[in-house]
């Protein structure tokens, strides 16, 4: 449920480390959830929001397009940052803290980051793969930011369901005292995953990247991992002779926990994932399906 700005006071919006300290020291006792974000918030962001609501008494976001997770060929420069939409939707979802600092403030003022957060075997896989180093600056944000805001839980959404595994990882790993949640990932009617990225899509594009959420409905319906695959390659296939046509990066079925290959005879959640390009746009989705008999 929306709230009233009638009813919620404006979020305190910070820029700096140290303002940030000052607000999240006037937040306690309550428990804190987070929300990080690179801005451009849209539909799926505000279900995180409502979602951390749920959970804890005050929530707090981070709006940061963080140039650590771009790799240089990619869309740092471009990216969408609407700032004043951002805190206006974090205001009517009644959000008590949003940070929103420089690039200079996070990294520069300490010299420039020399010690980044190693995401191991598990970072080299999948988006990984395509995106080196990409999650090295996923973990590395987020490790500090739970250091600045010390939260008591921290919402993601599933659609990146890589970096899921890499944050509750980390912070098993590490000991974060944070619990991760995990959201369901927001589709359009059309079941277009929501994505900051959506709106560089042309019309035409848009129609053909709804094969990423057509491609997984049809491996959901299928039990065998060559059936599931089979069918969601199926209709990637289709969608590479479109106009445009979509470039497949990968499609991939792996085990939800560690991303590795499933044995055989593997029984029970997996994770079916999909990236590729329209046009100039790269686009990703995953389902979480069942392998094998039973309800």
């Amino acid at each position: 449920m929306s709230r009233s700005p009638a009813s919620t006071p404006a979020p305190v919006v910070v820029r700096t480390r140290a303002e940030l300290a000052a607000a999240r020291a006037a937040l306690e006792p309550a428990t804190v959830a987070l929300v990080p974000t690179l801005g451009a918030l849209h539909a799926g962001h505000r279900a995180l929001l409502d979602r951390a609501a749920e959970l804890a008494e005050r929530v707090v976001v981070s709006i940061f397009v963080n140039p650590l997770q771009f790799g240089p060929a990619e869309d740092f420069n471009r990216y969408p940052r609407t700032l004043d939409a951002d805190l206006a939707m974090c205001a009517e979802a009644g959000a008590a803290l949003v940070f929103v600092p420089s690039v200079e403030q996070m990294y520069a003022d300490t010299g420039g980051i020399a010690v980044t957060v190693e995401p191991g075997e598990l970072g080299r896989m999948l988006e990984g793969a395509s995106r080196p180093g990409h999650f090295a600056g996923v973990l590395t944000v987020v490790a500090k930011l739970f250091h600045l805001f010390r939260p008591d839980v921290a919402v993601f959404g599933q659609k990146d369901a890589q970096q899921l595994v890499l944050i509750r990882r980390m912070v098993a790993d590490l000991d974060f005292p944070v619990r991760i949640e995990e959201l369901t990932t927001v589709r359009e009617p059309d079941g277009l995953a929501l994505s900051s990225r959506n709106r560089y899509l042309s019309t035409a594009e848009r129609r053909t990247a709804l094969a990423l959420s057509r491609a997984l409905w049809a491996g959901s319906a299928q039990t065998e991992q060559a059936a599931v695959l089979a069918a969601a390659a199926e209709v990637l296939a289709e969608a590479a002779t479109a106009d445009p046509p979509l470039q497949l990066d990968y499609l991939a079925l792996v085990d939800p926990n560690d991303l590795s290959e499933l044995a055989p005879d593997y029984v029970g959640e997996a994770f079916l994932a999909i990236a590729a390009k329209v046009g100039t746009t790269r686009l990703i989705d995953n389902a979480r399906i069942k392998i094998g008999p039973g309800p």
